[in-house]
């Protein structure tokens, strides 16, 4: 089934033209003098290329440039109609936006879905949201971008062996998700997604070397390393959520025990607080157990906010356990920045000011003299707006 406003299939561009599309979709309109500077072109080459671009609807010329003198430039930005669909799965939830070239987002809708249900649950998901944020935002549909909760083959587009997706194990989401699209589509790991959406529209904006944790049911680090994503060799880089912390800890879901994830992941937490509320150590876990039947991560943080020690000392011990593993990730890579995102990172600052103690206790002053470990700008937005990154990267390319 394709999808209605869908633009030609892309055609194969020059460097040239990749990188100045680039350039639009980063840095926004731009004066045909700034382009051939940034670009290091010639004026007839320059029109050469931003004339075949024009030809393909990719991009428009309009309005005036800011005067340097003499006659005034005109702006060259991206198509207005340009729309790409951004996918962020997670264990719980699933979002669905759309945005412009820009990766700005236009559209999105969020709706609770367990990813154990299987793929072809999920993705019918998956494309009913997207119908219905297009309908709100329509245009000419360019790619789309997909981030799943465990390792992905991004070569392949796939998932291989995720813990907590079972059915989904070398399930083609990509040519799925195209053949319905009838549009070019990225698959990746959700954590690598939110690093590429700080990166390129959140509070590490431009910086090339960051580390992006993300906290929810499981737990996952996302690397930027000069700009990109490093994934290694499988695609299975930053999965810290299965390093070891003890040989005789919780079971995990990847089938191991002491697993970091077993200790502080989103389910860790609720399994934690649960104990908690029926042992009597937490009188508000146990008040909330019993007014709802359950309890949650965030049931945890709001009884830690309201002075319950017992719940308090979840968050401290949480925190203490993942400053650990960060702090050698910082003392290995020395990146610029580390930001925490995902559901639980919602426990605020007490959980940033454990980890923030645990790194610059145990990392080397010279890696953390000038390191800020900040939690996301974006929030629940850090998913889709790197999906959508990732695919105007590949069609834009």
């Amino acid at each position: 089934m394709g999808v209605p406003g869908a633009g030609e299939q892309p055609r194969v561009r020059s460097r040239h033209q990749s990188r100045l599309l680039e350039l639009l979709r980063d840095e926004g309109p731009l004066s045909r003098v700034a382009l051939g500077e940034r670009l290091d072109l010639p004026r007839a080459k320059l029109a050469g290329e931003l004339s075949r671009l024009i030809d393909t609807g990719l991009v428009q010329v309009g309005g005036p440039a800011a005067s340097r003198g003499g006659r005034r430039s005109t702006l060259v930005h991206l198509a207005e109609d340009l729309r790409f669909i951004a996918v962020d799965v997670g264990a719980t939830s699933v979002a669905v936006a759309v945005t412009d070239g820009r990766c700005e987002v236009l559209a999105n809708e969020r709706a609770e879905c367990d990813v154990r249900l299987g793929p072809t649950q999920v993705l019918g998901r998956v494309v009913d949201m997207a119908g219905r944020v297009l309908d709100k935002a329509p245009g000419r549909l360019m790619g789309a971008g997909i981030g799943l909760p465990g390792p992905v083959s991004f070569r392949d587009g796939m998932p291989v062996a995720p813990p907590i997706m079972p059915g989904w194990d070398r399930y083609p989401v990509r040519e799925e998700l195209a053949g319905k699209w009838g549009r070019p589509v990225t698959v990746d790991n959700d954590v690598n997604v939110m690093a590429l959406g700080e990166r390129h529209a959140g509070v590490a904006r431009s910086l090339d070397d960051l580390i992006f944790v993300k906290i929810g049911t499981g737990i996952g680090c996302g690397i930027v390393v000069g700009g990109r994503v490093y994934r290694g060799v499988a695609g299975t880089a930053g999965d810290i959520g299965h390093i070891k912390l003890d040989d005789y800890g919780p079971a995990c879901a990847c089938g191991e025990v002491g697993c970091l994830e077993a200790y502080f992941g989103g389910a860790a937490l609720a399994r934690d607080a649960l104990t908690l509320a029926r042992s009597g150590r937490s009188n508000m876990l146990a008040a909330t157990l019993e007014d709802r039947g359950r309890l949650t991560a965030s049931d945890v943080g709001t009884a830690a906010a309201a002075g319950d020690f017992a719940a308090a000392n979840l968050v401290r011990e949480g925190g203490r356990r993942l400053g650990h593993v960060i702090a050698s990730l910082v003392s290995f890579l020395n990146p610029g920045m580390v930001v925490i995102g995902g559901g639980v990172s919602r426990l605020g600052h007490p959980l940033l000011a454990e980890v923030r103690s645990s790194v610059y206790r145990r990392s080397l002053p010279l890696a953390t003299g000038n390191l800020p470990i900040v939690l996301s700008e974006l929030g629940d937005l850090a998913g889709v707006t790197g999906a959508a990154w990732s695919a105007t990267d590949h069609t834009f390319n």
